[in-house]
């Protein structure tokens, strides 16, 4: 049976689900009393779902409460232990893989360093990094002894842009590492040992940064925001929806400076020739600063900010390291203007490793520039912050893209439909007579 607006009663009752299972997430332990009111729903209809979600394992009770005048109020919420997710944060330095249960406490992790000298096409080498999923995956789940089958989805954050196709999946084109068309679900699905019903969601780095920040960080109650991402590029996510997951740009391309430094894109004067870390260390080499010999980018970037602002009471800056940090200031306050400008966001979020190794100290200094930039007028209602969820966001991003989807399917786990599509007659039937 169809209602008016073309949903099934079946539509209606995962819709219903879905409107429970978040509000717990967010806002539980909650009692059904003020399930109803959170969700919009019916007493009736907060009953039914509830006992749905605890016959499944999915809802549990979480104590009580005392009401006025009657019974205690038992309060529910997300079962921990009713399903486990993995995040992947394929960055520039390693590979993080993490194993979270319902409520993203962490079960296991494990991380897989990337070649810090090479080619940085010869670091992201496809092959090697399909290995490193499929070694982290495994030694996660081994590590935390959870079956395969309780897993709701692998979540994983790539530099680069995400398409699908229907052959492929998702499919990464990452231009920065050498990555054209790859086919990255088809592989794990391939070389990684899972379930076949276990669902991947791949994208961008900067949205799951983007995902983690909106849903458990600094932009949480923003009604919109732009969560930027800085490790050795540059990129950022677009959110309009709180709940959503955003849009990935790639902010880091645009124009700074007509026929300016030469960007690992291939392109001239991009945003990331000038403030990616990766650049940014560059930059202090050419204008005669001494990075660390054979150290990393999160290591020389230490040792870059230690000298433009040495910890040492009485200590004089490397002036050559200060004044590559203040240009790079007012380069990042341009691009944040260009950001307030597009999009009029509630708040500018920072994130990345080196986001928030930069933003501690000079994020001041940026903000000042990205309003004396941008329009008066959206600036005065722009905010920006730094993330609060740390450099390991990204991953706790990637594990919410298949909690995400989870939800929105009521809290059904994908392989639970049948291969095959039930004839229209049963479905019918089944929608008519189910509550």
């Amino acid at each position: 049976m169809h209602a008016r607006s073309g949903r099934t009663v079946r539509d209606l009752r995962r819709e219903n689900r879905t409107a429970v299972l978040r509000r717990l997430y967010f806002d539980g332990p909650m009692s059904r009393l003020m399930l109803g009111p959170a969700t919009g729903l019916s007493s009736g209809s907060v009953s039914n779902v509830v006992a749905e979600l605890v016959a499944e394992g999915l809802v549990e009770e979480a104590g009580s409460v005392d009401s006025a005048g009657g019974r205690p109020r038992t309060l529910l919420r997300i079962s921990p232990a009713s399903g486990c997710m993995i995040g992947v944060d394929i960055g520039e330095t390693r590979v993080r893989i993490e194993l979270f249960d319902l409520t993203l406490t962490e079960l296991a992790r494990t991380e897989r360093p990337l070649a810090s000298s090479g080619p940085r096409t010869a670091r992201y080498d496809v092959d090697v990094i399909v290995g490193h999923l499929r070694e982290g995956i495994a030694e996660v789940l081994r590590a935390a002894d959870v079956p395969p089958e309780r897993l709701l989805g692998v979540g994983v954050g790539v530099p680069g842009i995400v398409a699908r196709t229907t052959e492929d999946g998702s499919v990464v084109h990452g231009q920065t590492i050498g990555w054209h068309a790859v086919p990255l679900e088809r592989l794990l699905r391939a070389s990684v040992d899972l379930p076949t019903g276990v669902p991947y969601r791949i994208d961008n780095g900067a949205k799951t940064l983007g995902q983690a920040e909106m849903w458990f960080g600094a932009g949480r109650g923003a009604r919109s925001a732009v969560v930027v991402l800085f490790g050795s590029g540059v990129g950022a996510c677009v959110v309009s929806d709180p709940l959503g997951s955003g849009r990935a740009v790639e902010w880091g391309h645009l124009t700074v400076r007509v026929r300016g430094r030469r960007c690992r894109c291939g392109a001239q004067g991009c945003l990331e020739a000038y403030a990616g870390a990766e650049a940014l260390l560059e930059r202090w080499r050419e204008a005669g600063g001494e990075p660390p010999a054979g150290a990393d980018e999160e290591t020389a970037l230490t040792a870059m900010l230690a000298a433009a602002y040495p910890p040492a009471p009485g200590a004089g800056p490397d002036t050559t390291a200060l004044a590559v940090l203040e240009e790079t200031a007012e380069y990042l306050g341009a691009g944040f203007s260009d950001l307030i400008n597009l999009f009029q966001p509630e708040r500018i979020l920072v994130g990345g490793w080196a986001g928030l190794q930069l933003g501690a100290r000079f994020l001041e200094t940026v903000t000042a520039y990205a309003r004396q930039y941008a329009l008066r007028y959206p600036a005065s209602g722009t905010g920006i912050h730094l993330g609060t969820l740390g450099p390991e966001a990204v991953t706790v991003g990637a594990a919410l893209l298949p909690l995400a989807d989870f939800f929105a399917r009521g809290g059904r786990r994908p392989e639970s439909a049948p291969s095959t599509p039930a004839p229209a007659w049963q479905t019918a039937l089944q929608d008519r007579v189910s509550p």
